[in-house]
């Protein structure tokens, strides 16, 4: 299925959660964070006075509480508009 999003929103893959620390230690599935940072999928055309400034391949980091999350074929994904975008990697 093919998402195509509208007007300034764009569709972010999450990265996958840490699930080791630098010093090896695995760390449970009740104690880990929800990733900041994840690979643009899709991106609607802009505003009127607000281009598009994010493209589809972009690697980047979003607030911690930013967009609506959905679930398509099985896949979680997150939408929300490109200012909630922080920086692009």
């Amino acid at each position: 299925m093919e998402i195509k999003p509208l007007a300034d929103r764009v569709l972010i893959e999450p990265a996958e959660a840490e699930t080791k620390t630098a010093s090896g230690l695995y760390i449970p599935d009740t104690a880990k964070e929800k990733p900041q940072r994840g690979k643009v999928i899709a991106v609607g055309n802009g505003k009127k006075d607000e281009p598009m400034e994010l493209k589809k391949g972009d690697v980047v980091l979003y607030g911690k509480y930013a967009g609506t999350e959905i679930n398509v074929d099985g896949k979680d994904y997150l939408m929300m508009r490109q200012s909630d975008v922080l920086a692009v990697l």
